[in-house]
Order: C-alpha cells, then structure tokens, then sequence
C-alpha cells in the first residue's frame, strides 16, 4: 500500500517511490545537516535532478518560518501570555531555532514534491 502524498512529504520520503529516504541522514544529525541523497535508496531515483535545484526550497523554508511564527504568536494570544513584546519575540525565537532542521529539510521535501511526480510502481523492479 503506497503512503498519500501528504504523509510522505511530512516524513521527507521519496517523491517518486514515496519509500525511500530524500535526505542522507535525520535533520537534526547537524554534521550531514540537510543533505539530500543523490539517488533515492528504494527505487534509485536521481533526487538531484540539477545542481542548485534546491535552492528554490529557501523560499519555502522562509514560508513555513513565517507560517510557525504567527502560529506562534497566535497560541502566545489563546494562552494570554502575549502581555510583553519581549516574550513574545522570545517565545518565537526559541520556537524558530527549535524547529529550524526539520523546517529546512522539509522545505526542500516540498520543493522535491512540487517537481518530481509519483510511479506507483517504482521501487518494485529487480536492481
């Protein structure tokens, strides 16, 4: 049974299999620090598609950044806790460098998803 689209960009899977691993290592490992895998180990994909390709993923990472900060800040007001614009610039600094691995790796999941598409039946040929 494939996983949905959804589940494997959130678990930085393989856009084209959906199985194997996009980047080398976990995104908090800081020494391989978002490196994708040349090729997909599953299926053998090439998941570098041209050099810089992911370089377009900046612009998304800055989205979910935002995206995290206002979510921040909106819990900061539900909570009644955003009394002091020093807290709150905290609270959402903390929240940003807590969370900035996994928002680059999944930038460029999003990224790799935007242009590589799915075959169902990759991953199942002999190597």
């Amino acid at each position: 049974m494939a996983t949905s689209k959804i589940v494997s960009l959130l678990f930085l899977k393989c856009p084209h299999c959906r199985k194997g691993n996009l980047l080398e290592s976990h995104p908090y490992k800081i020494s391989k620090f978002n490196k994708v895998n040349q090729h997909c180990p599953n299926c053998d994909f090439k998941l570098v598609i041209e050099p810089s390709f992911y370089y377009g993923s900046m612009y998304v990472s800055y989205g979910l950044g935002v995206a995290f900060a206002v979510a921040t800040y909106v819990i900061m007001l539900l909570l009644d806790i955003a009394s002091n614009p020093l807290y709150i610039f905290l609270a959402i600094l903390v929240v940003l460098v807590v969370i900035w691995p996994y928002t680059g790796a999944l930038a460029k999941s999003i990224w790799a998803h935007l242009f590589i598409s799915y075959d169902k039946d990759a991953g199942l040929k002999s190597k």
